[in-house]
């Protein structure tokens, strides 16, 4: 990222959609435009997990509005994540395609703790020096984000299913606020923490702080009616919920400092934040500017980070599962020197700015983390391990990034169908594929486990579905297994519409 370059963040939450455009100089963000709007996308989500049309035209209108200020940003410049309701909504996919050309930009998924790995990344950058560990707690519309971390890195998260819209939907759908529905849902949400509770109160914090618009608008609300300085409560927010139950219904919800936008989902956002408080024993909380957009592009500008947080996924998992990582290495040196060669032809049609990762990165991780299954089973070990990484928690890596990993860890021994490309979307899946067979190769060229060397003037060469190997005169004749499993090879691939030729 060079001084100078502008770019721009759009978070997709369940209530609100974000734009943050901003400069990169000396270093530092200027920001230089913003925009919001309310959307309630979480509100929009039925009994069976699918969004209503109008929800998802509420969705497009704004992010056609958004594409209009981000025309004219290259590709490359704009990274757009969903949270919490599109990794729910059973039409998701859907929702992506046409908002993708709403919006003139790719869009990913995010997991929960990704997410809050990047909230945290924004709040800590935004937030004053804190001299031991920081409580960031983020509620959205459908999840609460909770992260304990010191400086700019992340020690603990978790993201809990309670936000504003889930609360209010599931509990004040009438619009009325009695006190037993309020202690109805605050025992939900109580319930949903309970489990993170005595580790976060073991592990303290010396500083709590709350970010995005829930935490925002009670504290505004608390300071207009002189509940509070600016920063929150569990006496403020016992003021407000007061006033909540003073009034009764939405109708007449009135206080100083809530906006008629904040409005319809304020009483969900107050019931879990008095959760929050006191599930984790808060005793007072202060307010961030930064979130989940600012943390998106402080993660973009410092991408060396970024492959450290990526790193340090991949070790934590070779840990966790006991895999070889002297051989997981040499596996995936010899992927990138494959892919090297073909990158430009069948990497063809790869854009890295639907994802914060290329290809290539894909390939490296899935190289490094093929045998964690082996820890379950020598036995079909690739279907273990392409489950593990399915449901692990990576941070680092999008939903669209994991999916990609767990289906070229699928895919990277014995058959090879394309059912284990299944999960992914239609548009990446050939891509996916053409890495799975490099892999597969890398896999093959250390079947002995050793450091074996690909010779120096091999030569990989793609067009199409083709791939042809040609090795050194006799190189072949002094490696009889690589021969054999290479004709192997060609059975398997062409399973897929592959063909492999070597010489």
């Amino acid at each position: 990222m060079q001084d100078g370059d502008v770019i721009a963040s759009v978070d997709l939450g369940s209530n609100s959609f974000h734009m943050l455009v901003a400069r990169v100089e000396a270093g530092q963000l200027q920001v230089i435009d913003r925009m919001k709007e309310m959307v309630r996308l979480a509100g929009g989500l039925d009994e069976e997990g699918y969004l209503s049309q109008a929800a998802i035209e509420r969705g497009l209108d704004c992010l056609r509005r958004f594409g209009q200020r981000l025309a004219g940003m290259r590709r490359g410049r704009v990274r757009i994540v969903g949270t919490n309701t599109l990794r729910a909504a059973r039409n998701g996919s859907t929702f992506i395609r046409r908002a993708q050309n709403a919006i003139g930009h790719p869009i990913e998924i995010i997991g929960g703790r990704e997410e809050a790995r990047l909230v945290y990344l924004g709040v800590a950058h935004s937030d004053v020096p804190v001299d031991g560990r920081r409580l960031v707690v983020d509620i959205g519309g459908g999840s609460t984000e909770l992260i304990i971390g010191e400086g700019f890195d992340p020690v603990r998260m978790e993201s809990a299913p309670i936000g504003c819209v889930r609360l209010t939907t599931d509990h004040f759908d009438d619009g009325k606020y009695t006190k037993a529905k309020l202690l109805k849902a605050e025992r939900r949400a109580e319930l949903e923490l309970m489990s993170y509770q005595r580790a976060y109160r073991d592990m303290g914090w010396e500083r709590a702080v709350g970010s995005s618009g829930t935490a925002r608008s009670l504290a505004a609300v608390a300071e207009a009616n002189g509940w509070g300085d600016g920063s929150l409560t569990l006496a403020g927010l016992d003021a407000i919920r007061d006033a909540v139950l003073k009034a009764g219904k939405l109708g007449k919800l009135s206080l100083d400092g809530l906006s008629e936008d904040r409005k319809p989902v304020f009483v969900g956002g107050l019931v879990a934040m008095r959760a929050v408080f006191e599930a984790l024993g808060i005793e007072r909380m202060a307010i961030s500017d930064g979130a989940l957009r600012e943390g998106l592009i402080y993660d973009w500008t410092d991408r060396l980070g970024n492959d450290n947080i990526r790193d340090l996924t991949v070790g934590r998992l070779q840990r966790m599962f006991n895999v070889d990582a002297t051989h997981a290495d040499r596996v995936a040196r010899t992927a990138a020197a494959l892919w090297a060669q073909v990158e430009s032809v069948w990497g063809a049609g790869d854009d890295e700015a639907s994802e914060a990762l290329p290809l290539s990165a894909w390939l490296d991780v899935a190289s490094r983390l093929h045998e964690v299954g082996l820890a379950i089973s020598h036995s079909g070990y690739h279907h273990h391990g392409a489950y593990v990484l399915q449901h692990a928690d990576m941070p680092g890596l999008t939903r669209l990034a994991q999916a990609a990993v767990s289906s070229l860890v699928h895919a990277h021994r014995r058959k090879f169908k394309p059912s284990r490309f299944e999960p992914l979307d239609e548009e990446r899946r050939p891509l996916i594929m053409r890495l799975a067979v490099i892999l597969r190769l890398a896999v093959l060229f250390h079947r002995d486990r050793g450091e074996m060397v690909l010779p120096s003037d091999l030569v990989l060469t793609a067009e199409d579905q083709q791939l042809d190997l040609r090795f050194a005169d006799s190189w072949l004749e002094t490696h009889p297994l690589t021969a054999a499993d290479l004709e192997r090879e060609q059975a398997y691939v062409d399973n897929c519409g592959f063909t492999l030729r070597f010489a």
